[in-house]
């Protein structure tokens, strides 16, 4: 599970450490259709040449993590820092991603490309727009026309990204809006514009949020 790539561009970072309070288990190992969700995203990424780091909150999870998924696509877990934070009751993506980009930096990655475990459709045709759109950019972040962003289907810089989430964390801002820099160049990919013309149904973005939207995933997979 430690097979580190000499590719070291970019890395792929899915945060699996949410508390699920309104799914009720954990999301990322749900059987649909016989594969725990996070499998499809797996999946989708193991086709680029790029490394896979899963970041979880304990030791537990990940073992659970083991034991239900076919690891051998997996590069490595990442276990939370709480060097920070020590407050356990505090959960938030901010740390995940501290933690990320930490370990990424040692392991001298240039860009993280980060992925919420609860977004189980996601298309390669819009990791290759972001991965396309990302070059000479610090950042790059789908965003819809109300000016909302994804932060958690965006690509980061490793140093700077590191740097900003120690800020935050040690100023206790979770918000993920934190992260970015105005003096970054950032790339904002317009989600109606440029991404819905190659995902006619936006399923990169269906979120699984509540156990109503299982139904709903089987309506559009």
């Amino acid at each position: 599970m430690s097979n580190i790539s000499k590719t070291k561009s970019i890395a792929f970072v899915i945060l699996i450490g949410g508390r699920s309070h309104r799914f009720g288990s954990d999301k990322g190992l749900f059987q649909f259709l016989g594969k725990p969700l996070i499998q499809y995203q797996i999946e989708v990424l193991s086709q680029y040449k790029h490394d896979i780091f899963i970041v979880s909150y304990s030791q537990d999870q990940i073992q659970k993590y083991v034991e239900n998924l076919d690891y051998r696509m997996i590069t490595a877990f990442i276990l939370d820092e709480r060097e920070l934070i020590q407050d356990i009751n505090i959960r938030a993506p901010m740390i995940g991603m501290y933690s990320a980009f930490k370990e990424l930096n040692k392991l001298e990655y240039e860009s993280a490309f980060f992925l919420s475990c609860d977004m189980p459709l996601i298309k390669s045709e819009i990791i290759n727009l972001l991965l396309n759109q990302s070059k000479g950019h610090d950042c790059c972040i789908p965003i819809w026309k109300n000016q909302y962003i994804e932060p958690l289907f965006a690509i980061y810089p490793v140093k700077k990204g590191f740097q900003r989430t120690k800020n935050s964390l040690r100023s206790k801002r979770f918000k993920l809006l934190n992260l970015l820099d105005n003096n970054w160049k950032i790339k904002y990919i317009s989600i109606e514009n440029e991404i819905q013309p190659l995902d006619k149904k936006l399923l990169t973005f269906t979120n699984i949020n509540k156990p109503d939207d299982i139904e709903k995933l089987m309506h559009v997979y």
